[in-house]
């Protein structure tokens, strides 16, 4: 389970994330979308996609920065979530794409957004 604070630094990030792609012109459509196969923390519509969004926040990026952390173990889960969302929505045929915002603080304690698109395929339209 996690800690109080992480829960507490990663709601933070994600409300980072959320304004900073609401600015991009995203539309936000969920939050914090929960499943068996996981947890799809943002998905917006831009255009004519849904975006899966995950967000990773580092405090420091020695052991990679939160772009970087999302392995193939971590895709596939999204990709399982994100299948089972758009059934569950009976937006089956609908184009997607998988996005990861990474977030860090500098220094002076400045947020550092970096906005992967199409971070990942699905290789198909789930």
């Amino acid at each position: 389970m996690k800690s109080r604070t992480t829960q507490t630094v990663g709601q933070q990030a994600e409300e980072w994330a959320l304004q900073y792609l609401q600015q991009q012109g995203l539309k936000l459509i969920e939050r914090n979308f929960h499943c068996r196969s996981g947890e799809i923390d943002l998905i917006f519509r831009d255009k004519e996609n849904l975006v899966f969004t995950e967000v990773r926040y580092r405090h420091k990026s020695s052991h990679g920065t939160g772009v970087e952390t999302v392995d193939g173990a971590k895709q596939r889960k999204i990709l399982r979530s994100a299948e089972y969302y758009l059934y569950s929505k009976k937006l089956w045929e609908h184009p997607c794409r998988f996005d990861v915002i990474g977030i860090s603080l500098d220094t002076q304690q400045q947020v550092n957004i970096v906005w992967e698109k199409n971070a990942f395929d699905g290789n198909y339209y789930i």
